[in-house]
């Protein structure tokens, strides 16, 4: 496929730099996308910059992804108003290896194969480069006025942000730039991506390529991704949607793409999926005669969870999903068959209770268990309305006044499920 075409029908290309495609017909070449190692997951958000590498790779090219070991010690300015927190060496190392683990979901990191992926660290190489030797063999070739020119510096120099930029920060594109030259030399590397963010820390690199090896590099860069109300992509209340499932589970990643808009559903299978343009397009059509199916959507969130969970997460996560509609005895059963850590996902944000083990091996009056040691409900008398109104629920089992709470009331070992009505749900813990 022509990689560059590919990129600009999903919606991926923003910046391209003249010549790069007479230079990717002449055969295989290397490019790299740089990662900033600041946590031990990858986010939603690098997933763009990761499907270009992906993208790159299909096309037959050999994708490289840089660990910013050492750029992660300084912090980029692109796009920040403050200068961030400096990670330590083992902090770094560790975050790159959980990084590596996720990345293989989506490359081919096959040694064997010429375009095999290979991940990178820029403080293997820098961290043996001395002060004086960085400012000789590289500083020496960037004027200052070259870098103040750059967006990011500017920014933060222009009374933006109350505490300026340090001279650490203001080197970031050096180092960065170098990063491209040493790839370019030791790997053969002639391109590098990233977000529309990085042009000016990029092109710093070309230049630096042309003036110090005399050769000729190429930048692509790729729309920042915003959502259609105007909101920031991959952020929720509760913080990044993130790739590693001790952080975000796969209910919740597959509930987020679920739940995305129809705008930004269309714009997205573009961009997330490796779905060719036919299906795509057959897909977009399908949709717009039946939205209320939310065919998108769903195509979305299974693809994506697939990928980075597994068959049998999409599975548990749709099946949790499903639950709250069920009726009936398939919902009694549904409910029962989830394991602790869906409930709890499912659950989330829903008014809760903690009851302790001992007591339900007593067992709980109903009564109780909503109003006075729940909490649930106002008083006691209101919770007989409800039961005498047949509105209460255990688990999904309609109760009546006398029923009590006890063990075999537990859902995966520790919840119980309490429903006054369809919609109204609490949930109590038995530790």
């Amino acid at each position: 496929m022509n990689f560059l075409e590919e990129l600009a029908w999903r919606g991926m290309s923003k910046d391209v730099m003249p010549g790069i495609e007479e230079h990717l017909a002449t055969g295989m070449q290397a490019a790299y996308v740089g990662i900033d190692p600041t946590a031990d997951s990858l986010h939603i958000g690098h997933l763009v910059s990761i499907m270009m590498l992906r993208h790159l790779q299909e096309a037959g090219h050999k994708p490289i992804a840089l660990v910013g070991g050492a750029t992660g010690m300084i912090g980029d300015p692109s796009g920040k108003s403050q200068e961030r927190n400096l990670l330590d060496e083992a902090t770094l190392r560790h975050n790159a290896d959980g990084i590596k683990a996720q990345l293989q979901k989506f490359l081919e990191f096959d040694s064997n194969q010429a375009n095999g992926a290979e991940l990178v660290n820029n403080y293997d190489w820098m961290k043996e480069f001395s002060f004086i030797d960085f400012i000789r063999d590289v500083g020496k070739h960037i004027t200052v006025n070259y870098m103040m020119a750059k967006d990011s510096v500017k920014k933060r120099l222009s009374g933006e942000s109350q505490d300026g930029m340090s001279f650490t920060e203001f080197t970031y594109q050096l180092v960065q730039g170098y990063d491209f030259l040493h790839l370019y030399r030791a790997k053969n590397c002639t391109i590098q991506m990233g977000g529309s963010d990085q042009w000016g820390n990029i092109t710093t690199g070309t230049e630096l390529i042309r003036r110090v090896a005399s050769g000729k590099a190429f930048a692509v860069t790729c729309p920042l991704i915003t959502k259609a109300d105007g909101g920031k992509f991959g952020k929720t209340e509760s913080g990044n949607i993130w790739l590693d499932p001790n952080k975000t589970s796969a209910y919740k990643f597959y509930q987020f793409w679920l739940n995305t808009s129809d705008d930004d559903a269309e714009k997205y299978i573009k961009i997330f999926t490796l779905l060719d343009q036919q299906t795509i397009s057959d897909l977009v059509k399908e949709h717009q005669e039946a939205p209320h199916l939310r065919k998108l959507q769903k195509t979305l969130a299974e693809d994506l969870t697939i990928r980075v969970h597994s068959q049998e997460d999409l599975e548990n996560a749709q099946k949790a999903s499903e639950i709250l509609f069920l009726k009936g005895t398939a919902a009694v059963e549904g409910l029962k068959s989830l394991s602790a850590h869906l409930i709890a996902d499912v659950f989330e944000g829903v008014p809760q209770a903690t009851f302790a083990k001992a007591d339900l091996a007593e067992g709980i009056d109903i009564i109780a268990a909503l109003a006075e040691k729940g909490g649930f409900l106002k008083s006691n008398g209101e919770a007989r309305r409800e039961l005498k109104q047949n509105a209460i629920s255990v688990n999904k089992e309609k109760v009546k006044e006398g029923y009590t709470l006890t063990e075999k009331d537990l859902i995966g070992g520790k919840y119980i499920l309490l429903q006054k009505g369809k919609k109204t749900n609490f949930l109590v813990t038995v530790e």
